[in-house]
Order: structure tokens, then sequence, then C-alpha cells
């Protein structure tokens, strides 16, 4: 009796067995073949929705003097069939977004002409195609470093609070991040606590950090600075230099100074000259950085604050009337927020 039960058991456990292994062969396997090569491609476009979903929601008191006002104005209808009055108003939005009259009036115009080509078309979707525009030829965003010269120097200029040291410190990590030796330079020797804020940046970062003592000659600084980097090998070298009014000629024409003094170690430095701007100030940012272009060779800007302004719109100024690169914005406190520049995605963050 107990045989026949063993056998049985055995038999019925075989048989399960076999039905088990039965199904899995006939188991469809394209599916979840498919979706294992879908899963990276949904989970990029989510990143990249993401992505432009914080930009926008960091840019909202920008996006709400812009886009929401507009979306107000235009109450649904957008088309070419705005009054003069209509017209009038969107000047007066983008004016009081600190987009500034000139460059007001160049999208304006470049607007009206648009619509009128295409005989039909929404002005939100114009709006966006003729501010993205004036970025067409500026090489924003981050430098590729792959093919620069090494140590590739970068001197940060700017107004004193604009934020250029936290700057540096953000810059740096993110250097290190992407694989690269930085040193810093302490150029400010003026300021009370400049050296030592940035020497804590250097110590948080893992950079190299050469410094003078307090009130020490700001060229000096800079000549030893860009020494220790060539005689180091590093890949990047960031002046931190005093903050200065850009009305004070004598403080730019020091600024200037420094930047010849660079030159005798490494002729082509500073390879960059990077002014920070406080976004917070919207068109005074624009006037500074007209008399930095007038006084140094500026090749980029870099706009802090812009997550607590409504002022936003000056960096359409900056870029439509001083045609500088824009290289980071600042739209938040911790070292990501300092983000490397994108005009289509700054664009559409703040007027779709």
């Amino acid at each position: 009796m107990e045989t026949i039960l063993i056998v049985s058991v055995v038999s019925g456990l075989t048989l399960i067995g076999s039905g088990i292994w039965f199904w899995k062969k006939r188991k469809p396997k394209t599916p979840t073949a498919t979706i294992a090569t879908r899963a990276p491609e949904i989970k990029e476009l989510n990143l990249r929705a993401d992505s432009k979903a914080v930009l926008g929601d960091k840019l909202r008191k920008t996006r709400g003097s812009l886009f929401d006002r507009v979306s107000q104005l235009l109450n649904g209808s957008g088309d070419a069939q705005l009054s003069t009055e209509n017209w009038e108003l969107l000047e007066e939005i983008l004016l009081q977004a600190d987009v500034g009259y000139a460059t007001s009036q160049h999208l304006l115009n470049d607007a009206k002409q648009k619509l009128l080509e295409r005989k039909s078309g929404e002005l939100k979707s114009v709006l966006q195609e003729v501010t993205g525009s004036l970025f067409n030829s500026l090489n924003c965003g981050k430098l590729e470093l792959s093919n620069s010269p090494k140590p590739l120097v970068i001197s940060v200029v700017g107004i004193n609070g604009a934020g250029k040291t936290t700057t540096i410190g953000k810059l740096a990590q993110q250097l290190k991040n992407d694989g690269k030796e930085v040193l810093l330079g302490a150029v400010d020797t003026f300021r009370a606590g400049a050296i030592s804020q940035l020497k804590v940046w250097a110590d948080r970062t893992g950079a190299q950090f050469v410094t003078g003592r307090e009130g020490a000659d700001p060229g000096a600084v800079a000549f030893d600075s860009v020494t220790a980097g060539k005689a180091r090998g590093v890949d990047v070298v960031l002046l931190d230099t005093a903050g200065r009014l850009h009305t004070k000629s004598n403080l730019m024409e020091e600024l200037k100074k420094v930047h010849r003094v660079i030159k005798k170690v490494i002729p082509e430095a500073p390879h960059e000259t990077w002014l920070v701007v406080d976004g917070t100030l919207g068109q005074n940012s624009v006037i500074q950085a007209k008399e930095f272009k007038n006084a140094l060779d500026l090749t980029g800007v870099i706009i802090t604050k812009l997550d607590g302004t409504a002022k936003g719109g000056a960096v359409f100024s900056i870029a439509s009337e001083l045609k500088l690169p824009i290289r980071y914005i600042g739209v938040g406190e911790s070292i990501e927020d300092l983000t490397p520049f994108e005009p289509k995605a700054f664009v559409d963050a703040i007027l779709s």
C-alpha cells in the first residue's frame, strides 16, 4: 500500500513539473524583451520631463511675470489678430519682466513679422521661437575642455555681493566631478573673509589652493596661482578676483593689471573671463555687464539668484544687446543648482 502511494505521489510531481516546463516553453518572450529594450527610453523621457518641470519650478517667479500674464492677455486665442492695445500690453509685460526696451522692441517686431508671414499661428509659440533665436549665434553652456589649453585659466569678475566666490566653489566641485584637477586662486585679498571663504571651498571640493596674505597685491597672487597651476599640471585655474563697482575706473584698471601680470606666465591667459551678475538686479545687471565688457575682454556671463526674482527677462537683454554667451545660471543654493545654461530649456521653462 505504501509503495503504491509513493509511486502515485512521484508520478503526480512528475506531471506537474512537465506541465510547468511545457508552459515556459510556450510562453512568448517578445513582450519581455520589448519591455527591457524600451525601459531605458521611457526612463530617459521621464528624466527630460522631470528636468524641464524642475527648472520651470525654479524659475516660477519669472515664469509668472511672463508666461502667465501673456496667457491672460491672449485668453486662449493668441493669433495674428491682436489689437494695437494688446500689442502695447504685451510690450508692458516684457518691460515689467526686465526684458529691456531695446530687446522688447526687437522681440515684438520679429513676432509681428512672423505672424504676418504665416497668416495664422499662436503668439505664444512665436514668442518662444523669437526669444530662442536670440541665443542662436552664442556658444552658451559648459565649455568643452577636451581640446582646451592646460591649464585653462578662468578669471571670474563682478561686483560685490553677486556671489562670485560661492559660484567658483560650485564650479570647482562640478569640474572635480568631471575628473578635472582644479586650482583656486584667492586673488581677492581685500574683502574680509574672502580668502578663508575660498579656502573652505577648496577643502570641501579637494581643489588645490593658492593665496597670499590679506592685503597683498592681487597681481602677485594671480601670478603665483597661474604659475603653480602650470607647474603642477592642473586642468583648470579659477581666479577669484575682488568685487568692484563697474563705475570705479581705478578698480577696473587694477583688474586689467591683474590680467596683464597673468600673461607673463601664459601669454594667452586668462583664456576665459566670466562676469558674475546678480539676477535679482534685472536691467541693472545689464548695465553692469556693458561696463565690464567695455573694460575687459569678457567671454561669458554667469547669472545667479534667478530662482528668487521675477526679473529673469534680463537674460534676453544680455544675449541680445551684449552678444555674450551665458555659461551658467544659479537657481538655488545647492551645487547642482548652478546649472549650465541651455537656451531652449530656459525659454521652454518660462514661456511654455
